[in-house]
Formats: structure tokens, sequence, C-alpha cells
């Protein structure tokens, strides 16, 4: 899956065209190296989110194309 769907999908940032600006500005990393918003996502991949001053960096539990909001924290698993 895209990093920039995986991000919206998992609730992780609110919509696709700011996770696809925040993939293009630099800001998302996956497994340390930074991600363009094209980038593929699988399992086990370590995401890290720049937030202003703040990192949010998340490992990927899971990966789906749709998913209900009560279960979106599922997908992943803060570190």
């Amino acid at each position: 899956m895209r990093i920039d769907k995986y991000l919206k999908v998992s609730r992780l940032i609110k919509r696709r065209t700011l996770a696809n600006e925040a993939c293009d500005s630099g800001r998302v990393k996956i497994n340390g190296k930074i991600a363009k918003a094209g980038s593929e996502v699988k399992v086990g991949d370590i995401v890290e989110i720049q937030f202003g001053n703040s990192i949010t960096k998340v490992e990927v539990t899971s990966v789906a194309e749709h998913v209900p909001k009560a279960e979106a924290r599922e997908m992943y698993r803060i570190l």
C-alpha cells in the first residue's frame, strides 16, 4: 500500500492530500529513509512522521484498504 494512503486509512493523518504534502516535504520516513508519497509500506515497517517539533514513530502491524474508525488504531503500534 502507498504510504500516503496508509497514513489516511490508519488515521495518523486526517486527509490524503495532507499525507501527500507531508511526504513531498520530507517529513515522513520509512525505516529511516525519506519516503515519497508512492513509497510502499508493509507490515513490520517503522514509520516516522514529523509534526512541527514532535516526531511520531509507529510500527505497521497491519495493512488494509478499508478500516472502520474504531479499528484504525490497530493498524499500528506507537514506539
